[in-house]
């Protein structure tokens, strides 16, 4: 058998020959992600330090633009409805996963038309959904609206109420994701071993305890990251909001990726949209660090 370490024709080494045929095969991803993913990066911080419009040359001006954004009502305002917005959505649509991945993961009749059922929403598109619930909370033409009227409730002006816009919003995201991290919680239960239920039934543990002390601790990788995924998600929710209520009523349900696509595809000021860009991004690896580490110390390894 010829060694890695002797050399083959051609005057390479097997070893070597092997890493170019290795570098070779991810050579294509690693331009594409350059080209596509590094260069824009890099791009937009620069671009960040610059008053840049459509109409005018570049011009330097160091951390002006992120000292606008931190002066601006509006940034603010949008900043909190983001957090706000992923504050509320990523723990409803995780534990809705939770549950509905135990109550599937049985062997119940039908269980996988439910699973379908729910996973569905994950594969349309954030702007067919929007349009959708647009229209079955319209409060002249949609169906929720004329149900409610018979019992005497009301929607009031549906997306357009300033006071529940961004609770209707809230709602389309949780539906559209628990879906997706259902099928993550899915996975994650299938690889706990069966004995320790087995274990745990003999000694007499309920459904609760074994809930506690055995599912739970033992999909901490699962939930660290849906929770990670999650947030992000949450974080730079736009299409949703794109479609049922471009930011209203009132800057009402404006995040920061619609303040970024305000700001520098309507309103051209590509500068200060980056400078948004950037805070974002910082914001999504602050929290995102913080999730790591809260939910690190808690794994539970077997």
């Amino acid at each position: 058998m010829r060694r890695s370490g002797v050399r083959a024709r051609g005057g390479l080494t097997l070893r070597a020959r092997r890493s170019l045929s290795a570098y070779g095969f991810i050579a294509p991803s690693v331009i594409i992600l350059g080209v596509f993913l590094a260069w824009p990066m890099v791009w937009s911080l620069r671009t960040s330090f610059y008053d840049a419009s459509q109409f005018a040359p570049p011009t330097f001006v160091g951390l002006s633009n992120y000292r606008k954004l931190f002066a601006d009502a509006t940034f603010r305002g949008d900043l909190v409805n983001t957090l706000v917005y992923a504050a509320v959505v990523t723990p409803i649509a995780v534990g809705l996963a939770l549950v509905f991945a135990l109550m599937l993961h049985r062997r119940l009749r039908g269980r996988s038309f439910f699973r379908a059922a729910i996973f569905l929403p994950a594969v349309l598109s954030f702007g067919v959904m929007g349009i959708a619930w647009d229209f079955v909370l319209d409060p002249n033409i949609g169906v929720l609206p004329r149900w409610l009227q018979h019992v005497g409730l009301s929607l009031g002006n549906g997306v357009n109420d300033p006071s529940w816009a961004m609770a209707y919003v809230m709602f389309v995201g949780v539906w559209k994701n628990a879906g997706f991290y259902m099928v993550m919680y899915l996975a994650g239960l299938s690889t706990i071993p069966n004995d320790f239920y087995e274990a745990a039934a003999i000694d007499g543990a309920g459904p609760w305890a074994r809930f506690r002390h055995i599912t739970w601790p033992l999909l901490s990788n699962t939930t660290l990251f849906v929770f990670v995924i999650a947030a992000i998600a949450s974080l730079q929710a736009f299409d949703q909001i794109f479609v049922m209520t471009h930011g209203g009523p009132f800057f009402k349900t404006e995040t920061l990726v619609y303040l970024v696509y305000r700001t520098g595809f309507k309103d051209f000021e590509f500068g200060y949209a980056s400078a948004v860009a950037w805070v974002l991004v910082l914001l999504v690896f602050v929290i995102s660090l913080v999730q790591n580490f809260y939910f690190g110390r808690r794994q539970v390894k077997y």
